[in-house]
C-alpha cells in the first residue's frame, strides 16, 4: 500500500504542476490528493504504531491542511497555511529529537543554520509587509529548528532519509518564500513543488519499521 500511495502522489503532483501553470480548477483538485497520498503512505507503513511514527503523522497532517489552506490568495489564507505548517515543524522536531540528538552535530548544525537564517531574513525583509514580519520569523526559526534537530538525530544513526527530506523541506520553502514575496513566477513552483512532495514522502517513509 506504500507504494500506491507514494505513486498516487507523484502522479497528482505532476497534474499540480500543469494546474499551477494552466488550470486553477485542476490546481485545486490535484494538490490536496497528491497531499492525501503522503499521509497514506504514513499511515500504510504502520505509523500509528510508535511514538516517532505519531508525532510524523501529525506533522504531515498539518502539512496537507497548509497545502489547503495556500490554496487562497487571501493574506488570511496564507496565515493559516504558514501556521499548519509551523505546527507541523514542530511536530517534526518532537518526532526527530525523540530518535535522539547528538550534541556536536546539533551544536554545529544550529550555529550554521543560524547563520543561514539570518541571510534568508535579511533577503525577505525588504519585501514582507510589516504586519506579516513577525510570523515570517517564527516559521523561520521553527524550520530551521527541524533542519537542526534532523541532523543531530542523524549524528546517532537515524536513516539518511531524515536529514534528506529536512533539507528538501528547507529548500522548498526559499521557493514559496521567493514566489510569494520577492519574485512570483511559475519557476518557483517548479521547482519548490518536487521538493516539497519528495520530502514529505521521505519523511513519511521513515516511519516504517
Amino acid at each position: 500500500m506504500t507504494w500506491i500511495f507514494t505513486a498516487m502522489t507523484v502522479v497528482f503532483l505532476g497534474v499540480l504542476l500543469v494546474g499551477e501553470r494552466s488550470n486553477e480548477t485542476l490546481r485545486n483538485v490535484a494538490k490536496p490528493v497528491a497531499s492525501a497520498g503522503f499521509i497514506g503512505v504514513a499511515v500504510a507503513a504502520g505509523a500509528i504504531d510508535s511514538h516517532y511514527g505519531t508525532w510524523i503523522l501529525i506533522g504531515l497532517v498539518l502539512g496537507a491542511a497548509g497545502d489547503v489552506f495556500l490554496l487562497g490568495v487571501s493574506r488570511w489564507s496564507f496565515l493559516a497555511g504558514l501556521t499548519s505548517f509551523l505546527l507541523g515543524h514542530v511536530a517534526y522536531v518532537v518526532a526527530f529529537s525523540s530518535l535522539g540528538l547528538d550534541t556536536t552535530v546539533t551544536v554545529v548544525a544550529a550555529a550554521g543554520s543560524a547563520v543561514i537564517a539570518m541571510v534568508v531574513f535579511r533577503w525577505l525583509k525588504p519585501h514582507v509587509p510589516p504586519e506579516l514580519t513577525w510570523p515570517v520569523v517564527a516559521y523561520i526559526v521553527v524550520i530551521s529548528a527541524m533542519l537542526v534537530s534532523a541532523l543531530g538525530a542523524a549524528g546517532l544513526g537515524a536513516p539518511l532519509v531524515i536529514p534528506l527530506a529536512a533539507t528538501a523541506f528547507f529548500l522548498s520553502d526559499l521557493f514559496v518564500a521567493r514566489d510569494r514575496f520577492v519574485h512570483p513566477g511559475f519557476v518557483n513552483r517548479l521547482w519548490g513543488l518536487p521538493l516539497y512532495y519528495g520530502a514529505q514522502l521521505l519523511i513519511a517513509w521513515s516511519t516504517m519499521p
